[in-house]
């Protein structure tokens, strides 16, 4: 072994490098995080080569002074940080103090300043120090230059032009998407690429995500007094074969949390069909002391305080957003075509006073916007346990299954396929035959709608289960205790949430230093394998604070009994039967969706239907 010595401070910025500059992006996101910091309300973002051969970035924010220059290319030399207090409550996005020093090992890089009062810019070349004056209106140029010029076994690892350019996009959206204060515009190889003026959020969203998933996305707003989440999340038509159109902030920066995502994972678990993504694009606002961002060194990763808070506040307010069906949403009500004038003694037919009867669906378990947010609130208040998130199981007896349509309030007459209601009536519209025993064809006020019978009415079914599990769990107790061998973390972990196992209605206790015993399980999983269920719980408890675990499997039984009790194919129904279940599926969450994802109805417009049949061509 050489003896112990010293680094050299050249050797020691390469190093560090190998931690903060990654790739093109990395360096295009320091410094960009570095313009923002400035209080920019402009950034011009350059690249040559897919940022292998330059990166440029030009800011109007307070600009460095000169003797501050040479300051800023030093390892941690920062303006952002004095004291212990202040790291814990960090509210800027970079703060290490080291990323410029690491740049400027690896790259040929200037910087070009202008403070504000000072008579002229200054400019410091990163290799030699050297400053000399500058020609500069207001703000900071930083142009970084020939990557890893000087450790070409590194370069090597660069993947193409087209590749690394995509990279530094991507990363100009994150920025573009938390910021649409600032005005950016991003070009490469001297074409612009991204031209972005300041806009509201929701328009910049729609520059960056396109006006496709602004469409098919639904608004994600709540206030829990500590936690305010904000954003856009897609429906599940929209849904995606990778994670490509995901992004979270936390105080504004983007980050890749395994918290965050199974949050939102979570609120999609009824309506997203197998292994499809969801894209969302939302901002979580919480006080800077509760969050660590000093966890990782490129600060894509975060820390929460209290992590099980922040868990359940994502998840119910995602979920609360979700849950509307697009049945009940506010369609356009204006029909292409106007509504034929009915005859006199049609208006005076008694039928027409049911189908007012039809236009008025009952309210969904969470149209309450004041019912959401006191769930929220309280998750933001730590006051949130398991019991209020996993839904009791009923006694054996409430999950007979009921008769598939025929509510009480179905009218004895078939609706007559003229009487439309499309000024006020309902979303779904009426119904006017069945085809192949398998689909619903209405009139609405759009044009056709065309539902999936078994599919619709199996959510509704699935959903009336699972409002029957009010008050707490029922709970079998087991003749003999299921004892099984687990690890010490999971012992550990067992000890720690006695409570919330107790809530979801397990008996747990300790039977030897790495053993564990169950006496009791909630009802209706009482064949379910005891040792199997209690280590995965545990499992998902170690990594999530507030594990779903146990409402999952029993949503999945639940959403077995509710495809065998709904309507099969080749069920004729009547008219009114048909009505029913379309005014059902207008007062059921999630109800564009099966059990299984997939969908259950869809419309098709006049104007389609009109240029498929090319009428007024």
């Amino acid at each position: 072994m050489a003896s112990i010595h010293r680094l050299s401070d050249l050797l020691v910025n390469q190093i560090a490098a190998g931690e903060v500059v990654e790739r093109p992006a990395s360096v295009l996101k320091e410094v960009l995080e570095n313009a923002v910091d400035a209080g920019s309300r402009a950034i011009e973002v350059q690249l040559e080569q897919g940022g292998v051969r330059r990166i440029r970035v030009t800011d109007d924010g307070c600009g460095i002074a000169r003797d501050e220059l040479a300051l800023a290319l030093e390892r941690h030399a920062t303006s952002k940080i004095a004291s212990l207090d202040d790291l814990e409550r960090v509210g800027t996005m970079g703060f290490r103090g080291e990323a410029l020093a690491a740049i400027a090992a690896v790259t040929r890089t200037t910087i070009t300043s202008r403070a504000e009062g000072a008579g002229h810019a200054w400019r410091i070349d990163g290799d030699t120090g050297e400053l000399s004056p500058a020609a500069l209106n207001q703000g900071t140029v930083i142009d970084v230059a020939d990557l890893y010029y000087n450790t070409p076994a590194r370069r090597k690892f660069l993947k193409s032009e087209a590749t690394e350019y995509a990279h530094c996009d991507e990363m100009f959206r994150r920025i573009a998407l938390a910021h649409p204060e600032i005005g950016l515009q991003l070009s490469h190889n001297g074409r612009v690429s991204h031209r972005l003026p300041p806009s509201e959020p929701i328009r910049r969203v729609g520059a960056l995500m396109g006006d496709d998933f602004l469409e098919h996305a639904r608004e994600v707003r709540a206030d829990g007094g500590i936690l305010a989440l904000a954003g856009f999340a897609s429906m599940p038509a929209y849904s995606r074969s990778s994670r490509d159109a995901q992004y979270f902030f936390v105080n504004g920066r983007y980050v890749r949390d395994k918290l965050l995502t199974h949050a939102v994972r979570q609120a999609y678990t009824d309506i997203l069909h197998g292994s499809r993504h969801p894209a969302y694009v939302l901002f979580l606002q919480l006080d800077p002391a509760g969050v660590d961002v000093n966890v990782h060194p490129a600060k894509i990763e975060v820390r929460f305080r209290d992590a099980r808070a922040v868990h359940q506040f994502v998840f119910h307010a995602v979920s609360r957003a979700l849950a509307e069906s697009g049945a009940t949403r506010s369609a356009d009500t204006e029909s292409p075509h106007p509504a034929p004038a009915q005859p006199a003694t049609l208006q005076a037919d008694p039928l027409a006073i049911r189908a007012a009867h039809y236009s008025r669906p009952a309210e969904s378990a969470l149209s309450s916007p004041r019912q959401g947010t006191l769930a929220m609130e309280s998750a933001s208040r730590h006051y949130l346990d398991f019991a209020a998130s996993a839904r009791p199981t009923p006694s054996p007896a409430a999950f007979n299954t009921p008769q598939p349509v025929e509510p009480a309030h179905n009218p004895p007459d078939a609706m007559p396929a003229s009487l439309t209601q499309a000024e006020g009536g309902a979303p779904l519209g009426y119904a006017l035959g069945q085809l192949h025993g398998i689909y619903i064809l209405a009139q609405n006020a759009r044009g056709l709608v065309l539902v999936d019978m078994h599919a619709a009415h199996e959510r509704i079914l699935y959903e009336k289960l699972k409002t029957v599990l009010d008050g707490r769990p029922a709970v079998q107790r087991l003749l003999i205790p299921a004892v099984f061998s687990v690890s010490a973390k999971d012992m550990a972990v067992a000890d720690e949430c006695q409570d919330i196992l107790t809530a979801m209605g397990f008996e747990v206790s300790a039977a030897g230093p790495q053993e564990l015993a169950v006496r009791s399980v909630p009802a209706l999983l009482a064949n379910a394998p005891v040792a199997e269920l209690i280590r995965q719980l545990l499992g998902e408890l170690r990594e999530f604070p507030a594990s779903e675990v146990v409402t999952a499997r029993r949503n999945e039984l639940l959403a077995t009994m509710a495809c065998h009790g709904a309507v099969r194919a080749n069920r004729q129904l009547t008219l009114p039967e048909m009505n029913a279940l379309l005014r059902d599926m207008e007062a059921t969450e999630r109800s564009d969706q099966c059990n299984h994802g997939r969908p259950t109805w869809t419309q098709l417009s006049l104007n389609e239907l009109d240029r498929f049949f090319m009428r007024g061509q």
